[in-house]
């Protein structure tokens, strides 16, 4: 589903993404892991065209979007989830999963199905999406993303300030969408145990260089652990 083929990129004169290739398969969660500062949330946005790359091609279903606009990557079926979830604090949750829907006719719905993926966005519609907890939101953007119905959903440290509980529920709607193998799931993520029950294959970066990399079931053979606590 993605090809990403020797990605270069810059921040001034400082190199931060070097030379990567990988690729995430049609139903499966490929995981990107690596220490703060190393490139993965740099790699996101240039999948997503907010970071336009220096060099190298990024292919979405036989399609080269290298050199597209974020919004036509929405169009060609990428879902974005951002490190911080970044919703619309002042909208309602309605409103917020309404924009997920930007790019499509101005008659389509919410996908029902959101809410049967999170209950609490259904009990919570006419709230606004800054009054929810951080679980919460990032359930919320999750769904935003998910709205339009993706091929390539890229979810940024979805774990990040969330309680268990939630992070859970998030971990399993994420491998339910993976085994329906309708999408590729690209996964940043900081958080070992919760990387290591979902990969199905794994990227350790160091550096702005993929260092490590494997099916998620070696894991714990390769010694990625052991690599992330270094």
């Amino acid at each position: 589903m993605l090809n990403v083929h020797d990605i270069h990129q810059y921040y001034g004169g400082s190199h931060i993404l070097r030379g990567l290739n990988f690729e995430a398969k049609l139903g499966e969660v490929t995981v990107i892991l690596g220490r703060n500062g190393v490139g993965k949330t740099t790699l996101l946005k240039s999948l997503m065209g907010v970071v336009p790359v220096k060099s190298g091609r990024i292919v979405l279903d036989g399609q080269d979007i290298t050199y597209a606009k974020p919004y036509d990557r929405v169009k060609r079926g990428v879902g974005y989830v951002p490190q911080g979830r970044e919703i619309f604090g002042r909208l309602t949750v309605q409103e917020n999963l309404a924009m997920g829907l930007a790019t499509l006719p101005g008659s389509s719905q919410i996908p029902r199905e959101l809410f049967d993926l999170f209950p609490v966005l259904k009990q919570m519609i006419g709230r606004r999406g800054g009054d929810l907890s951080g679980g919460q939101q990032q359930q919320l953007a999750i769904a935003r993303a998910l709205a339009p119905g993706p091929k390539l959903l890229m979810l940024d440290e979805p774990t990040e300030g969330i309680q268990p509980s939630i992070i859970k529920d998030i971990g399993r709607v994420i491998r339910m969408l993976a085994d329906r193998k309708t999408m590729a799931i690209v996964l940043v993520e900081q958080f070992y145990d919760f990387a290591a029950e979902l990969a199905d294959q794994y990227i350790v970066m160091e550096r702005g260089e993929i260092v490590m990399r494997g099916r998620g079931a070696d894991m714990e053979a390769d010694g990625v652990r052991q690599r992330m606590s270094i």
